[in-house]
Protein backbone atom coordinates (compact mmCIF):
# COMPACT_ATOMS: atom_id res chain seq x y z
CA UNK A 1 0.00 0.00 0.00
CA UNK A 2 1.48 3.49 -1.22
CA UNK A 3 0.75 6.62 1.54
CA UNK A 4 -1.72 7.78 0.17
CA UNK A 5 -4.11 4.84 0.52
CA UNK A 6 -2.50 4.50 4.03
CA UNK A 7 -3.60 8.13 4.94
CA UNK A 8 -6.97 7.58 3.03
CA UNK A 9 -7.79 4.75 5.73
CA UNK A 10 -6.80 6.53 8.44
CA UNK A 11 -9.32 9.62 7.05
CA UNK A 12 -11.86 7.23 7.25
CA UNK A 13 -11.19 5.63 10.96
CA UNK A 14 -10.94 8.99 12.79
CA UNK A 15 -15.10 9.73 12.41
CA UNK A 16 -15.14 5.87 14.11
CA UNK A 17 -12.25 6.52 16.70
CA UNK A 18 -14.13 9.85 18.04
CA UNK A 19 -17.29 7.99 18.17
CA UNK A 20 -15.93 5.55 20.60
CA UNK A 21 -14.52 8.59 22.68
CA UNK A 22 -18.12 9.74 23.05
CA UNK A 23 -18.98 6.37 23.37
CA UNK A 24 -16.75 6.00 26.45
CA UNK A 25 -17.74 9.79 27.86
CA UNK A 26 -21.18 8.83 27.70
CA UNK A 27 -20.56 5.22 29.47
CA UNK A 28 -18.69 6.99 32.19
CA UNK A 29 -21.00 9.81 32.84
CA UNK A 30 -24.00 6.56 33.33
CA UNK A 31 -21.67 4.70 35.48
CA UNK A 32 -21.41 8.10 37.80
CA UNK A 33 -25.13 8.85 37.69
CA UNK A 34 -26.20 5.43 38.60
CA UNK A 35 -23.48 5.54 41.36
CA UNK A 36 -24.26 8.92 42.28
CA UNK A 37 -28.16 7.79 42.22
CA UNK A 38 -28.97 6.73 45.49
CA UNK A 39 -27.18 9.93 47.09
CA UNK A 40 -29.65 12.05 45.39
CA UNK A 41 -31.68 14.19 47.74
CA UNK A 42 -34.52 13.70 45.66
CA UNK A 43 -34.55 9.58 45.80
CA UNK A 44 -33.83 9.71 49.29
CA UNK A 45 -37.03 11.83 50.36
CA UNK A 46 -39.29 9.77 48.00
CA UNK A 47 -38.27 6.38 49.90
CA UNK A 48 -38.35 8.43 53.62
CA UNK A 49 -42.34 8.18 53.47
CA UNK A 50 -42.31 10.75 56.49
CA UNK A 51 -45.76 11.74 57.34
CA UNK A 52 -45.73 15.57 57.15
CA UNK A 53 -42.64 15.83 54.75
CA UNK A 54 -42.75 18.35 51.65
CA UNK A 55 -43.79 16.37 48.72
CA UNK A 56 -43.26 19.04 46.09
CA UNK A 57 -39.81 19.62 45.28
CA UNK A 58 -38.79 18.19 48.65
CA UNK A 59 -35.37 16.82 47.47
CA UNK A 60 -34.28 20.77 46.36
CA UNK A 61 -35.92 21.74 49.52
CA UNK A 62 -33.56 18.84 51.44
CA UNK A 63 -30.68 20.36 49.87
CA UNK A 64 -31.76 24.38 50.12
CA UNK A 65 -32.16 23.40 53.41
CA UNK A 66 -28.81 21.66 54.01
CA UNK A 67 -26.73 24.57 52.40
CA UNK A 68 -28.91 27.38 54.65
CA UNK A 69 -27.64 25.24 57.48
CA UNK A 70 -30.56 23.49 58.84
CA UNK A 71 -30.37 21.67 62.22
CA UNK A 72 -32.50 18.22 61.29
CA UNK A 73 -33.16 17.62 57.93
CA UNK A 74 -34.40 13.72 59.21
CA UNK A 75 -37.14 15.45 61.47
CA UNK A 76 -38.00 17.62 58.83
CA UNK A 77 -37.84 15.59 55.91
CA UNK A 78 -37.11 11.97 56.94
CA UNK A 79 -33.82 11.93 54.80
CA UNK A 80 -30.60 12.83 55.73
CA UNK A 81 -29.14 15.46 53.66
CA UNK A 82 -26.72 14.77 50.84
CA UNK A 83 -22.77 15.18 51.99
CA UNK A 84 -22.26 17.82 48.70
CA UNK A 85 -25.92 19.29 48.48
CA UNK A 86 -24.16 22.30 46.64
CA UNK A 87 -23.41 19.32 43.84
CA UNK A 88 -27.18 17.64 44.30
CA UNK A 89 -28.85 21.08 44.44
CA UNK A 90 -29.34 20.85 39.85
CA UNK A 91 -29.82 17.49 39.50
CA UNK A 92 -32.16 17.40 42.51
CA UNK A 93 -34.14 20.20 40.83
CA UNK A 94 -34.14 18.62 37.52
CA UNK A 95 -35.62 15.33 39.00
CA UNK A 96 -37.82 17.23 41.23
CA UNK A 97 -39.28 19.02 38.11
CA UNK A 98 -39.70 15.60 36.36
CA UNK A 99 -41.47 14.11 39.30
CA UNK A 100 -43.76 17.59 39.68
CA UNK A 101 -47.14 16.15 38.14
CA UNK A 102 -46.99 13.04 40.74
CA UNK A 103 -45.91 15.42 43.33
CA UNK A 104 -48.87 17.71 42.79
CA UNK A 105 -51.17 14.60 42.00
CA UNK A 106 -49.98 13.17 45.56
CA UNK A 107 -50.37 16.26 47.31
CA UNK A 108 -54.08 17.11 46.13
CA UNK A 109 -54.97 13.06 46.85
CA UNK A 110 -55.15 12.41 43.23
CA UNK A 111 -54.94 8.33 43.12
CA UNK A 112 -53.25 7.79 39.87
CA UNK A 113 -53.61 3.84 39.86
CA UNK A 114 -50.12 3.10 38.97
CA UNK A 115 -48.90 -0.48 40.12
CA UNK A 116 -45.36 -1.66 39.85
CA UNK A 117 -43.94 -5.26 40.43
CA UNK A 118 -45.30 -8.04 39.27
Amino acid sequence: MNSRAVAGVARKAEPYRRLAGRARCCGALLLACALLLPGCASVRTLNAAKPGAPIIYSGARLDWYSLQGGCCPEDRFGAQAPKYASLDLPASALLDTLLLPFALAAELGIGLGVTGGN
